[in-house]
């Protein structure tokens, strides 16, 4: 079985993401099950394209995107990604989107197919701090994760796919006193969330 998962360049006043460092600290496997990291742009336009084509090589049976929530105190797995841009802060190429649709031919919103119940039960079993979020935002993560959906389900691939936010990792500079975790508890939270889909 072939697991893509993703993690995002960093972005606005942000040195570093977490979700980048945590697919570079991924195993190449796990439980004999092959994983593909892609490190994905914090651009509305481009987000998705690289992901596609690597998707289109593969043929992953699940895909896991992963981004950066700051000030969230949870490891949150999203439920459901909407059809809509609307952030005043700049992407990384300084584009600002407000009240745009990301597909005029999409739904208005898709749901993910992640068995996402399980794997905040997998986390807080261990006693990682995780809960299910009900958005994800209207950002790029929100965007790339719409993306994402929209494929499968348009080309009828039937991939478990979605979105999982993290919080700040402690080792990132934090002078706004917004929650943090240690970066080796986010990646055990997503090793248990990808054991999860297996």
């Amino acid at each position: 079985m072939n697991i893509i998962v993703t993690g995002f360049e960093a972005f606005l006043k942000n040195n570093e993401n977490p979700s980048l460092e945590v697919i570079r600290l991924l195993p190449k496997s796990i439980k004999g099950h092959f994983i593909h990291t892609l490190e994905l742009p914090v651009a509305y336009d481009d987000c998705f394209d690289p992901l596609k084509k690597l998707i289109e090589k593969v043929n992953p049976e699940i895909v896991i995107c992963l981004g950066l929530a700051q000030g969230r105190k949870f490891i949150t797995p999203e439920r459901v990604a909407i059809n809509l841009k609307d952030v005043s802060a700049p992407d990384n190429n300084g584009l600002i989107q407000q009240d745009v649709k990301i597909s005029e031919t999409g739904k208005n919103a898709y749901f993910t197919t992640l068995p996402i119940k399980q794997m905040v039960a997998n986390m807080t079993e261990k006693g990682i701090p995780a809960r299910l979020s009900n958005t994800a935002g209207t950002y790029v993560c929100n965007n790339v994760m719409y993306h994402l959906l929209e494929y499968n389900e348009r080309n009828n691939l039937k991939m478990k796919a979605g979105f999982i936010h993290v919080p700040l990792m402690d080792e990132q500079k934090n002078d706004q006193g917004h929650f943090s975790l240690p970066l080796p508890t986010i990646l055990e939270g997503i090793i248990d969330s990808i054991k999860a889909c297996l």
